[in-house]
């Protein structure tokens, strides 16, 4: 068995054994989770993501409903949507796929999600909670890099990790995520001098920049990790297309102690904590309920 290659699969797997046996618990008392995809207009990338998330919710026993949007939908409808799945309990979870079009302000979407429904971790309060220590429903990639971490054999207390990307959906999360762990966290994006001198002092380094190879072997410590988030679709000399990372992988394995393949990596344990958020989001929700009005109600 490669060591070295850290596979997602064997975690995810283990997540959503955790995530059927609480879905099965929740139907059994009219809780059946649900979780509706939202996307806007055509593209390829989207639509494979929505069929790959409603084969891995079904499998579960997470209902799962899509609803397409034209290309032209306003913002002020989109609003309305978000609306009305908040206010509709059977509504559980609200996912809004990316991309989306320059009229919408995704933003704007995700904070008009009721916190209990974000199953994407990314409203404002979901992202508070992580600097609060707190972690109920974080964002799904992020939390996902990190469980990877996990299953290596390096402690995080006093770790030295490197986080290559400040989004606020990936990068930022995941340095407060591995903050509270313990772990000592250099951020580095398009403006960090010498981004070499601080991946080499790392003992595990994060990179989500959507730049393929961008990474190499020799930016790397004997015996790191290296948790790769980049997805890129890159051409080669005949004309054949691959899906890469953000680091090279071959360079990268030489030195590197655990590596994540792409595809294989990140991609399969985000979408395993989808379906755990889907589960929570539930679970709060019949918590509220009950708390509110004395008995869990039954929504099927």
């Amino acid at each position: 068995m490669d060591h070295k290659s850290l596979r997602g699969k064997p975690l995810a797997d283990k997540i959503r054994a955790d995530v059927a046996t609480r879905v099965a618990a929740l139907r059994e008392t009219g809780w059946a989770p649900k979780l509706v995809s939202l996307a806007i207009g055509q593209s390829e990338a989207a639509d494979l993501y929505i069929r790959n998330q409603q084969k891995v919710a079904e499998k579960l026993g997470i209902d799962f409903e899509s609803r397409f949007m034209p290309e032209d939908v306003s913002q002020t409808e989109m609003l309305g949507i978000i609306a009305a799945l908040n206010a509709d309990p059977r509504t559980t979870g609200i996912i809004i796929q990316r991309p989306t079009p320059k009229q919408v302000l995704v933003k704007e979407l995700q904070r008009a999600i009721h916190p209990m429904k974000d199953v994407e971790g990314m409203h404002p309060s979901s992202i508070g909670n992580i600097v609060y220590n707190e972690l109920i429903m974080g964002p799904c990639t992020s939390v996902a890099a990190v469980e990877l971490l996990k299953q290596t054999s390096l402690q995080l207390q006093g770790l030295e990790v490197v986080v290559i990307g400040h989004s606020e959906i990936v990068g930022k999360p995941i340095a407060f995520l591995l903050m509270s762990e313990g772990a000592t966290v250099t951020v580095c994006h398009h403006m960090t001098r010498n981004l070499a001198v601080h991946s080499r002092q790392a003992d595990a380094v994060f990179v989500a920049v959507g730049k393929p190879g961008l990474v190499t072997g020799q930016m790397i410590k004997p015996g790191a990790a290296v948790i790769d988030i980049g997805i890129n679709q890159v051409t080669l000399e005949d004309g054949s297309t691959k899906v890469v990372g953000d680091a090279d992988f071959d360079s990268c394995y030489d030195v590197a102690g655990w590596i994540t393949p792409v595809p294989g990596g990140v991609g399969i344990v985000t979408v395993s904590i989808l379906m755990r958020n889907t589960a929570t989001a539930a679970e709060l929700q019949k918590q509220h309920y009950e708390t509110e009005f004395g008995r869990a109600g039954n929504l099927v």
